[in-house]
């Protein structure tokens, strides 16, 4: 497809910039909040997971999105895993031959970096996206007032 990529109703909700007049009535519409970690993460990945949850803004994640925050999570384990690697191995070390080469965990801890942008910015995680993100304050529900000055 060309063109950017269309942006999603409920981040349009977030960020205040929603029109009715111009909402796609065929985008799907999942329901729910994606809560608890999947059993077969490790309780680091879990940790992880929980932090994720309890930071990003409410309403953004729902259980449909699991397998991008998923791949989030593991490369964001995987990546501290590697630079802790790195930090105590240095970024260069003697292969078997003994010639100096890149620590191997640097180019992993990279690859992880590049797909922890990538899944982020899927997910609204990144810097940019977060600056765009308005999240709308909620009107009473008793002062029909409110509703109207929140036009």
């Amino acid at each position: 497809m060309r063109g950017r990529k269309p942006k999603p109703t409920d981040m349009k909700v977030l960020q205040g910039t929603f029109r009715k007049d111009r909402a796609d009535a065929r985008e799907p519409k999942p329901a729910g909040q994606l809560r608890d970690a999947p059993d077969h993460l490790t309780e680091e990945q879990k940790t992880i997971w929980n932090e994720a949850i309890q930071n990003a803004p409410s309403g953004l994640l729902k259980p449909l999105d699991w397998s991008v925050f998923e791949v989030w999570v593991v490369a964001a384990h995987t990546h501290r895993v590697a630079a802790e690697k790195v930090q105590t191995m240095g970024q260069i070390v003697k292969s078997p031959s003994g010639y100096p080469i890149v620590n191997p965990f640097l180019s992993s801890m990279n690859k992880q970096a590049a797909i922890m942008i990538k899944a982020a910015s899927e997910l609204g995680f990144s810097p940019t996206a977060r600056s765009r993100i308005v999240i709308a304050e909620e009107v009473a529900q008793d002062d029909p007032w409110a509703k109207l000055a929140a036009m």
